[in-house]
């Protein structure tokens, strides 16, 4: 049922903005892959079997990213998912990646250090729209154990040149190792993180 057609990682280092240079540059990226929409062009009231078909390209795509941009499991602080449906697609459609990509995200970066317990505990933001070949997607990030830190708030633009055709979807993930360069708006910190319920 999932046919990918192609895929596309980026990286990216920001080494500083305006102000000084940080500590250690920000280094994020995002893995998008393009599949072929079995639902395209018609309304399927049961598309249940597409999400439970995504899971093993949820993992195998986190995986890919955090080899390509050389950080650890344990070094990775903020993520998030998207999807962007082709228009014979609808955007329910889309809506199927929202289990694959987190559970995938979980998968990979759930983590055990033998202090802190398990890791990837806040939800994986997403969003979703239909679109034509070339649209860009602002793939949200929050931090992985706490969504209310908001220096870890942000989003990584992902595209994918020719996709998605009317008959596809592209599906994407997003990570960064660090919060925005130079955050400076308060707010709970990442320092003190309690990490009981995946919020604060």
């Amino acid at each position: 049922m999932i046919d990918v057609r192609r895929s596309l990682v980026q990286v990216e280092t920001i080494y500083h903005e305006f102000g000084p240079r940080p500590a250690k540059p920000q280094v994020r990226g995002a893995i998008c892959s393009v599949i072929t929409n079995p639902y395209a062009g018609r309304y399927e009231p049961n598309i249940l079997p597409m999400m439970e078909a995504l899971n093993p390209l949820g993992v195998d795509m986190a995986r890919r990213l955090l080899a390509a941009i050389g950080v650890p499991a344990e070094g990775i602080e903020g993520y998030g998912k998207g999807a962007i449906v082709g228009s014979a697609g609808e955007l329910e459609h889309g809506a199927l990646w929202h289990v694959p990509g987190g559970w995938g995200m979980r998968e990979v970066l759930g983590w055990k250090d033998g202090k802190a317990g398990a890791n990837a505990k806040a939800i994986v933001p997403s969003t979703k729209k239909v679109g034509a070949p070339g649209a860009r997607l602002d793939v949200p990030v929050t931090h992985i154990n706490a969504s209310y830190v908001r220096s870890h708030f942000d989003a990584i633009e992902a595209r994918v040149a020719d996709a998605p055709r009317a008959n596809e979807i592209v599906v994407a993930v997003a990570v960064t190792d660090s919060g925005r360069p130079l955050a400076r708006v308060g707010g709970l910190q990442k320092q003190e993180i309690k990490g009981q319920d995946g919020l604060r």
